[in-house]
């Protein structure tokens, strides 16, 4: 049995735990991050993608939490300028929901209420000229135009993981933690992976950022008590063939209170949603329920001309967040910020993570470690926000990237070349490599999916199934059909394990 020692070991492969092993590593901390599936197989890769302060909390008064996702928002765009870009949102005006002075006032501390903002501000729109009024039903003539941010989710995950790997953190997938034993000097943990092989990890302390299962891994792992319980809120998105030609996205009210967002997808395709839904089963049997794919489709129909229903929808997925239990009833209320527990009284230092969204994850993360850190003897200053970029966002700009791998590889398409970059920025010359022609990218599986990529992907980001492939690392799940994907399951059976490593 494989016996290692850490400083940190954190248990959860998701936004949270990413970015909490990266920060801790390079603080100088020695890091074990552990996920029993894949990077962001669950909560994280299921977001509606967006970097964003949440507009709608503003009248839930979250003004601290607004402000902490809009001043987070702008160091994002700047570290992952391949996977998170700005966007511009339109939200038609129905007077009977909100009033036009209500919404101004809204949009006026959204522009401000983050410090200093470099995306463009919020202004009226009318729907007779402009862009954005073309697919929508006759009645709505005016509107709001704002700024926010869109990301892909799960290549953040992996980009945090990435960047840890780098500077010295181990990242172990498809491995679960059967056993947490606290020490007065430090935690003994017992690993086994899904190829059989046990591991006895000892660290100094440890981080529970394990999701919808951190209550269950207190209670049925490491035997702690805790304060805290959750409510797992199932959010539900479809999508469907683009239903407008332009790069605006929507935020539509519903007469129901909820927002429901329609967004630009991957080119060809319009991503809706998302749902809030009391979860009762296991975290991991999740799936759209009938009722919610009528209700996504009715919330885009009450605005949009074309009409759409479910049999056009081609995709779905569905994930559970665990926020906080504030005993809100209404499910769309309970509060989106998280709560940081450290617990030193029963030995050595456990660190609970509960609630969060995707848009905070870093200032989490700074704020994880530096509760955690002096708890080890380490006093070394945050250091993630002072504009250290994420693996492929370094010194160079995405659209000069695209330019420049066309220029020097004429053999690669524009659209190969735009998916590359923003999906792999600066690190796309890994994939390229000497390659000369198509043929030098190897097996051809369909789509724009070449044997180099899925190499890479095995090799340098923990990608070991179809899955993590086409809908994870990519979402080309949309466009192989089922021949294709078999003949990618192939092929990756006949691959020897990869070493991911950053």
């Amino acid at each position: 049995m494989a016996n290692e020692n850490y400083d940190l070991i954190v248990i959860g492969g998701g936004i949270n735990g990413a970015g909490i092993a990266r920060d801790a590593v390079g603080r100088g901390l020695s890091v074990l991050l552990v996920e029993a599936d894949d990077l962001a197989s669950h909560t994280s890769s299921a977001s509606t993608k967006l970097i964003h302060g949440g507009l709608r909390y503003l009248e839930q008064y979250e003004f601290k939490l607004v402000a902490k996702a809009l001043a987070e928002r702008e160091i994002l765009l700047k570290a992952a300028p391949h996977i998170i870009w700005p966007m511009r949102f339109i939200l038609p005006h129905q007077k009977h929901l909100r009033p036009a002075w209500m919404i101004r006032i809204g949009l006026f501390m959204y522009d401000h209420l983050g410090g200093g903002q470099t995306l463009a501000s919020s202004h009226g729109v009318k729907f007779a000229d402009h862009a954005a009024g073309i697919p929508l039903k006759p009645e709505f003539t005016k509107g709001f135009a704002y700024s926010d941010g869109w990301v892909q989710d799960a290549r953040l995950v992996v980009l945090n993981c990435m960047d840890a790997a780098s500077r010295g953190a181990r990242i172990m997938t498809r491995t679960r933690a059967e056993s947490a034993v606290r020490h007065d000097d430090g935690w003994q943990v017992m690993l086994k992976t899904t190829d059989g092989e046990a591991i006895e990890a000892h660290s100094r302390g440890l981080v529970n950022a394990a999701g919808p299962w951190a209550v269950r891994f207190l209670d049925d792992i490491a035997f702690q008590d805790h304060p805290y319980s959750l409510r797992l809120i199932k959010g539900s998105h479809i999508v469907v063939n683009k239903l407008f030609d332009h790069d605006y996205a929507y935020i539509f009210q519903q007469p129901d209170g909820r927002i429901v967002f329609a967004i630009p997808y991957e080119h060809d395709f319009t991503l809706i949603g998302t749902t809030d839904v009391e979860h009762e089963d296991e975290p991991d049997k999740i799936a759209i329920e009938k009722d919610e794919i009528r209700y996504l489709c009715d919330a885009a129909n009450r605005y949009f001309e074309q009409s759409i229903g479910p049999d056009d929808v081609v995709w779905s997925y569905s994930g559970v967040r665990p926020l906080l239990d504030d005993r809100e009833d209404n499910a769309s209320e309970i509060t989106r910020d998280y709560r940081i527990q450290l617990d030193v009284s029963g030995g050595a230092p456990l660190l609970n993570v509960f609630g969060g969204k995707l848009t905070t994850y870093r200032r989490l993360a700074e704020d994880a470690v530096d509760k955690l850190a002096p708890e080890l003897g380490n006093r070394e200053r945050a250091w993630t926000g002072n504009g250290h970029p994420l693996p492929g966002g370094e010194n160079a700009t995405p659209q000069d990237l695209v330019e420049s791998l066309q220029a020097s590889r004429s053999f690669i398409s524009p659209s190969l070349a735009y998916r590359w970059v923003f999906n792999y920025g600066t690190r796309v010359m890994n994939i390229v490599g000497d390659a000369r022609s198509l043929a030098d990218l190897g097996e051809h599986f369909g789509a724009d999916l070449y044997a180099a990529e899925v190499d890479y992907l095995r090799e340098h980001e923990w990608a070991r199934t179809v899955d993590d492939i086409l809908w994870r690392r990519s979402k080309l799940g949309l466009r192989l059909d089922e021949s294709e994907k078999r003949r990618l399951a192939d092929y990756l059976a006949c691959q020897a394990p990869a070493a991911a490593g950053g």
